[in-house]
């Protein structure tokens, strides 16, 4: 089970909403264990915010992973389904 986590500011940047650096998709795996997906494009980097964010998630025993593609997400999953 996972979803679109949307956050971020509006125009003007008056209202802000989300946690600063979650990841795009998050999510439970079959096993109850948090999912956090940040997709990137191209050479897209993680920010520091995210970086955080990730090592808070993988620290507290849940999946984080950073997709270029979708195959990155595939293998990241078939190896958490072997494990």
């Amino acid at each position: 089970m996972a979803w679109r986590n949307n956050s971020g500011s509006t125009h003007g940047g008056k209202v802000h909403f989300g946690r600063v650096g979650s990841s795009d998709i998050i999510g439970l795996l079959p096993s109850g264990r948090f999912l956090a997906v940040e997709c990137k494009a191209g050479r897209g980097k993680l920010t520091p915010e995210q970086a955080q964010f990730q090592a808070e998630i993988r620290n507290n025993g849940g999946l984080a992973i950073t997709a270029y593609r979708l195959g990155d997400l595939i293998d990241a999953l078939v190896l958490e389904a072997r494990a």
